[in-house]
């Protein structure tokens, strides 16, 4: 009976957070269980508390699976950890309901790593919950919402890094990651090893194609599907007929044999000769993967940017013939 009466209140909870949800505006495919136990464990808000006790708990989305789990019986399996991020995370931020990353807001959001927490106008919103005033109180909230976006958005802006290409045209990539050391690749390797080359595409840590040059590839004879496993740059330095493969590594692996391959088969057709570049922020870093980086391709290191380091093959800095 106990946890029969148990089970009655968890549902009972999770009826009132769906509520919210449709109170608040978020469309209909956010308004599911799935998205109701989210907002439950974004508020630290179990069956048997009240709305008054709500809090603001930093968490991933791994904990809060295990806390629909732990507190109200409901299991996803772990490969819905991306659906759960996908379709209702990433939503609950564009509504402003939550922020992501507010302990390190330069982490980016598709890290391991990443964390949300409740946005704190709507922690206070929500803790009202059920008592004579939450009408009015909504009412006054939702008055807010188009500027709290505008807000967040404007913050999430500012904390991008402006990245210029070659042609004058800047774009801007994610904060975090790996696009700290792709903006210095831009900055300095390729104005002091491929002045004057043609970017033809930039990697993003949230988005994969941030610049992409599709007709400018082709021209070279290469043409990759939306599932090609590029590199972080690429850069055609036309003075010498190259195009440089660059690799910035900072949580996956450098160009070692096996990705050169893949890379050499990825870009088989190009008329330009390939060179392959591991970039590394530091030496440090660098020393973690020094046994796993191919012969006959280059590593450059960010804290010393003037200098290539070369693993042996007969040329310096070029492209190597079968």
């Amino acid at each position: 009976m106990a946890n029969e009466t148990g089970g009655q209140k968890a549902e009972k909870k999770i009826k009132e957070a769906l509520t919210i949800l449709n109170d608040l505006g978020l469309p209909k495919q956010q308004q599911n269980e799935r998205s109701a136990l989210t907002l439950l464990s974004l508020l630290g808000l179990k069956p048997t508390n009240k709305w008054e006790d709500a809090s603001d708990p930093l968490m991933g989305i791994t904990p809060m699976m295990d806390f629909f789990q732990e507190h109200y019986g409901k299991k996803y399996a772990p490969n819905t950890r991306e659906t759960v991020r996908r379709q209702t995370v990433h939503q609950f931020l564009q509504a402003a309901l939550i922020v992501a990353n507010p302990d390190k807001p330069s982490r980016p959001t598709n890290s391991p790593k990443a964390v949300y927490q409740i946005e704190p106008s709507v922690l206070k919103l929500l803790r009202g919950f059920g008592k004579p005033g939450w009408k009015n109180e909504l009412l006054r909230y939702l008055r807010t919402v188009d500027t709290l976006k505008k807000l967040y958005a404007r913050e999430r802006e500012m904390r991008r890094l402006p990245v210029k290409l070659a042609n004058g045209q800047e774009i801007k990539l994610s904060p975090g990651g790996q696009n700290v050391l792709v903006k210095k690749i831009m900055d300095d390797f390729c104005p002091l090893f491929t002045p004057g080359s043609y970017v033809i595409y930039v990697g993003d840590t949230q988005m994969k194609w941030a610049y992409f040059d599709s007709d400018a590839l082709s021209r070279l004879g290469v043409k990759i599907g939306e599932h090609g496993k590029m590199p972080d740059v690429v850069v055609y330095y036309a003075e010498k007929n190259w195009l440089v493969l660059i690799e910035a590594v900072t949580s996956h692996g450098p160009v070692n044999p096996k990705r050169r391959q893949e890379l050499k088969a990825l870009f088989s057709g190009s008329t330009a000769g390939l060179v392959f570049v591991t970039a590394f922020l530091d030496r440090k870093a660098m020393v973690k993967y020094l046994n796993d980086i191919s012969w006959e391709t280059e590593v450059w290191i960010a804290e010393s940017p003037t200098h290539l380091i070369h693993f042996n093959g007969e040329r310096f800095l070029g492209p190597y013939e079968d």
